[in-house]
């Protein structure tokens, strides 16, 4: 009875495994991501042209500069994407590689952990508008599906206020 389980389990494994979507031709990906905070939108871009915008929800404190782990506030300043994570509990993400030196130099000069983690990933229900996150940049499951086939590893984003 076993060994017919197992082999039931790996036949019908493909059906229930989430595969990420695959990376996008090279030509149609972005080569940068502007986030603007207060716009509550992310855009892709490609040779500095709008190729997608994205509204967007932001950590439970969204106005100014992450400054320390569990301020809820989403980071300001450039980063890059610096990985991805096909299983996310948010359903997929992207890291952003904050802190960067001059985020880790400003929390030990004031003694406080800068905290990490900063992911833009999915999980925002259809219709939702409210800020959800700890700090990260949250999206729509279909949305981050695109934004993870057309952002590659070392994408540069910048984030403003």
């Amino acid at each position: 009875m076993g060994l017919y389980l197992f082999a039931v389990a790996l036949v019908c494994a493909p059906a229930w495994a989430r595969t990420p979507p695959a990376m996008a031709p090279a030509a149609q990906r972005a080569d940068s991501i502007v986030v603007d905070k207060s716009e509550r939108r992310m855009r892709l871009l490609r040779d500095g042209k709008l190729i997608r915008t994205y509204s967007i929800l932001l950590g439970d404190a969204p106005s100014g500069h992450k400054r320390q782990q569990g301020d809820e506030r989403t980071p300001e300043g450039a980063y890059r994407i610096s990985g991805r994570n096909p299983n996310s509990r948010f359903h997929l993400s992207l890291r952003v590689s904050y802190p960067n030196e001059a985020d880790r130099k400003q929390a030990r000069a004031r003694g406080v952990d800068p905290g990490g983690d900063i992911m833009i990933h999915g999980g925002t229900p259809p219709g939702y508008r409210r800020d959800w996150t700890d700090g990260c940049i949250a999206l729509s499951n279909e949305q981050i599906e695109e934004v993870w086939s057309l952002v590659p590893n070392g994408t540069p984003i910048r984030i403003d206020p």
